[in-house]
């Protein structure tokens, strides 16, 4: 494991919110530690109200135009008031009710966290199909009580092993035009999937229940049915337009009469039930081999509607391979964080950003300070000196990234490994370039030799995410996707196929004709953002402590800056889980906008007004456009688990009672 220790990085020793931290909320004790908490009641039962999505807000659609680069998903409303949710033995978040009862109740007869996992996926990709499934990809963080150790698991989709350079820039070396439809919609998009290799070596390893039950949930829920949530119901109504070229997506979303189904209509998916039937009893192979295997190639190369095929064989599908990988682990403050290495840039990058930030004393530029006292259960809106730091840090860190991070398998990170990016000594030097009085607009990358020069800033889009902790001490900070709603819009048995290749980028070369990183080429991995996340408490000694928590998020490119703003916010800021993830989320890539979120009720306050003025006059250009996070946190208090899960979508924190 990658694993960087820093005296220095600890000198602004903060402790963590975890070890006492303040309730917000009618479940909440009087001075909010671990003996005044109150367990959630219910147990994996507790699916009432506050677990499901609120009447989205007039000012959110879905369905209004938005830049997938800053706001990759439609937002749907922001459930205020959620209190933070504590729990015995064992504690699970996800982006869906549905999923996190299927989790909880795996966790509840004894199941490992690597078994919860494989229940939350199946189910989640019946229940919210729109943001992740078995044929996508994952990054996944596992902690092993037993052994101690972080394991970093690349599910990443894979180009077929017929890819060149320009697979996705033009349909032939004769035809060079764009693949049609659009590339993101043609078979071109479509990598080969990971996600179930993945839990289908995490279980293996880590599980204790058989890998037959665990798919029970999801095959019981697609012949039964469930009721289409209004989160997805809004993606249905947002997407249908694009479902046109497939016929079962397109029956399985519509109404006979064309119109997009709506929220309150059962679903029932008899394909996907067959299709986890033949995984539950065959194994993943059934998946990657086989019927559906055949089934999968030829829905890439289908053409109905004039889409350009794609040329994925069944030969790329059985050899694909889950790379077990070396976490990234650095300091920050008095903490040990682990991050997810390349292919994701969220690891080194959310590692970089924070490293830069140990130069600052965030401690007193919180909510705290904007709202004179608590600031809520919605976690508020920290100052615009925070905003304007941490923004800046990301703006450096993001310009790293843009040039260096790609699969390394194929492109070598600077000194090849992530040491040099996340050296001690050189954060310290670029922190150095931040104004506190004004703006950078954008940063120019650290100076690191390479053999791709080239500079790329390829937009991602939407994922969902999985936090669990078991009742062993395991943890799994899981982020999975199929890229954008609805991936490619190919339906096969039931499931969605990803259109994850256009997370490279289509122009093997920049603007200078130097070529960059993220190229496509056979059989690479395409660069991610997400950053599934693990916190562990570090010793006198810098060494790591115990572990504390976990956290990660869905939201494409955008997925940094949500988790740097968390992780500070239950660190520098003493915040709870629930108004860490709460809290307004804001950030920037290399750009000259700042995000600030308007989903977030603060923004209409005299309060929030203030903060964004102020951020005008440091010269900050502001995205005030929705921030649609999916956030979880899930952190250990004392004796029991403190959790929260993001106001932004639909899911729920569930655990012992």
């Amino acid at each position: 494991m990658f694993h960087l220790r820093s005296a220095a990085a600890a000198a602004l020793v903060i402790p963590l919110a975890v070890a006492g931290c303040g309730t917000s909320g009618s479940d909440a004790g009087s001075s909010g530690g671990p003996s005044s908490v109150t367990i959630a009641a219910g147990g994996c039962d507790a699916t009432g109200a506050a677990g499901t999505m609120y009447q989205p807000s007039a000012t959110s659609s879905p369905n209004g135009p938005r830049d997938i680069s800053t706001n990759p998903e439609g937002s749907s409303g922001y459930r205020s008031g959620l209190p933070v949710t504590h729990t015995k033995d064992y504690a699970v978040a996800t982006a869906n009710p549905i999923s996190t009862r299927a989790a909880c109740e795996v966790l509840a007869k004894g199941g490992t966290a690597a078994d919860a996992l494989v229940a939350a996926q199946t189910v989640l990709g019946l229940v919210e199909p729109q943001s992740s499934g078995i044929a996508g990809g994952a990054f996944l963080l596992y902690y092993d009580a037993k052994t101690k150790k972080v394991q970093a698991y690349d599910g990443r989709e894979t180009a077929p092993a017929s890819a060149d350079e320009n697979y996705l820039r033009w349909i032939s070396p004769t035809e060079r035009t764009t693949p049609k439809p659009d590339a993101r919609s043609s078979g071109r998009a479509i990598g080969v999937p990971g996600a179930l290799r993945l839990l289908e070596a995490v279980q293996g390893e880590h599980g204790n229940k058989t890998w037959r039950e665990l798919f029970d949930p999801a095959v019981k829920l697609a012949d039964d049915g469930f009721e289409i949530s209004p989160r997805l119901a809004g993606a249905i109504s947002d997407e249908s337009k694009n479902f046109v070229n497939d016929a079962d997506l397109k029956a399985y979303f519509r109404e006979p009469d064309g119109a997009p189904k709506k929220a309150g209509v059962k679903l029932t998916n008899p394909a996907y039930a067959k299709t986890l039937g033949a995984i539950a009893s065959e194994g993943a192979k059934a998946f990657y081999t086989g019927a559906i295997a055949d089934a999968i190639v030829a829905s890439v190369h289908d053409t109905t509607g004039g889409r350009t095929a794609g040329t994925m064989t069944t030969e790329d599908l059985s050899k694909y391979a889950v790379k077990i990988r070396e976490a990234v682990c650095t300091p920050y403050r008095d903490r040990e964080l682990c991050g997810m290495p390349a292919p994701s840039s969220g690891g080194i990058t959310v590692a970089q950003a924070l490293g830069i930030l140990g130069s600052f004393d965030l401690s007193k530029l919180g909510p705290a300070a904007v709202h004179g006292a608590d600031p809520g259960p919605d976690g508020g809106i920290p100052t615009a000196e925070a905003i304007h730091l941490i923004s800046e840090a990301e703006r450096l860190t993001y310009a790293d990234r843009d040039k260096y991070i790609a699969d390394p398998d194929f492109i070598p990170l600077p000194g090849g490994s992530p040491a040099a990016l996340v050296d001690p000594a050189y954060l310290a030097g670029r922190a150095k370039l931040i104004d506190r009085n004004k703006t950078m607009g954008t940063a120019k990358p650290g100076e690191f030799d390479t053999a791709t020069p080239g500079v790329t800033t390829t937009p991602e889009h939407g994922t969902s995410h999985i936090t669990v902790l078991d009742k062993y001490g395991n943890v799994a900070s899981m982020t999975t996707t199929v890229e954008s709603a609805f991936g490619s819009y190919h339906m096969v048995d039931g499931f969605l196929l990803n259109n994850q290749l256009t997370d490279f980028s289509a122009e093997p070369t920049d603007s200078t004709g130097q070529p960059v990183a993220n190229r496509v080429q056979p059989n690479k991995r395409p660069r991610s953002s997400m950053s599934p996340t693990i916190l562990f408490a570090r010793g006198s000694d810098g060494g790591r402590g115990d572990v504390l928590g976990a956290l990660g998020s869905p939201g494409g490119a955008v997925i940094i800056q949500f988790v740097i703003k968390t992780i500070i916010g239950l660190t520098d800021w003493q915040l709870n889980p629930q108004q860490a993830v709460g809290m307004v989320n804001f950030g920037a890539a290399n750009s000259p906008k700042t995000n600030v979120d308007s989903a977030h009720p603060v923004l209409a306050t005299e309060e929030g007004k203030k903060v964004v003025e102020q951020l005008r006059a440091l010269g900050h250009q502001l995205n005030l456009a929705p921030q649609v996070s999916g956030l979880s946190a899930i952190v250990k208090q004392g004796d029991v688990y403190a959790g929260g899960v993001d106001p932004r979508r639909e899911g729920v924190v569930l655990g012992g009672s």
